[in-house]
């Protein structure tokens, strides 16, 4: 297993399940130390005491301010300071047609996918800053590239989330503090699985279905979003910045191709 951030000190919210535990579990195996952040504290303990004590555990609503600030605060003490923040924590929100959406939907959706995010940058550049060197990671959509790949509320959130990077990304990167986007999309997760109603009949159709809606016939896995994670945390990837980059199987560059078109004739 390569070892691109041995000794690298990583913050990952929203970390015990899903994208966010793929993560956790791929800096890990890169040699980080990683401190994983999540409103689930039976599966986020759970999950540090399998990978070891490399990895910490902290319960963190990153809706709160004092919650974000303990946490990047309890980073800085017990691993000396902070090389990657990955802001991952996100929520589905509410569906519905335009007129049906809720103030206290909107709220808590923003709240959490853009205020989580914000939050996370607050707290975490000024370590950053003073170490002259960092990089933060944002968990976009390629509902943030496009329309139709999610909710009215999540697709303005999401959007939200890569206007805020590019925005961080010009002003940090002067103090070599890299700020970048990771837009999944559809990813085998329980957020996928809870879209399509849940339980196991969901996963199986989940599992049936997105293998036919982009370029690349599987379904995509935590794994797929973790390993671009580790390379943009890494040091290959210290002049990337201000990136938004799609892990979809080519969803965001078009539908599969038809085989039609290859027999048709000028």
């Amino acid at each position: 297993m390569s070892q691109d951030l041995l000794g690298k000190r990583v913050v990952i919210t929203g970390g015990a399940s899903g994208i966010g535990a793929g993560a956790v579990a791929a800096f890990h195996a890169a040699g980080a130390q990683v401190m994983v952040a999540d409103l689930d504290a039976e599966r986020g303990q759970a999950l540090a005491r399998q990978l070891g004590p490399t990895v910490r555990f902290q319960r963190c609503n990153v809706a709160v301010e004092a919650d974000v600030a303990a946490l990047i605060g309890r980073a800085r003490e017990e691993l000396g300071g902070i090389d990657c923040l990955w802001n991952n924590a996100g929520m589905l929100g509410e569906y519905g047609k335009a007129e049906t959406h809720s103030w206290e939907g909107y709220r808590q959706l923003f709240d959490v996918v853009v205020g989580g995010s914000v939050l996370g940058i607050k707290h975490a550049a000024p370590i950053m800053k003073e170490q002259k060197q960092g990089c933060i990671i944002n968990t976009a959509s390629i509902a943030g590239l496009l329309s139709g790949y999610g909710s009215h509320l999540y697709t303005a959130a999401k959007h939200a989330v890569i206007g805020l990077t590019r925005s961080a990304a010009t002003e940090l990167g002067r103090h070599f503090v890299r700020v970048n986007a990771i837009a999944p999309g559809a990813i085998l997760t329980p957020l996928i699985f809870a879209a399509e109603g849940g339980g196991p009949e969901a996963e199986a159709s989940a599992r049936a279905i997105l293998p036919k809606v982009q370029p690349v016939p599987r379904a995509g896995l935590p794994e797929d979003v973790a390993a671009l994670g580790v390379f943009l945390a890494s040091d290959r990837a210290s002049f990337i910045n201000g990136a938004i980059i799609p892990v979809d199987g080519g969803a965001s560059a078009g539908l599969p191709w038809n085989p039609l078109y290859e027999g048709r004739q000028q």
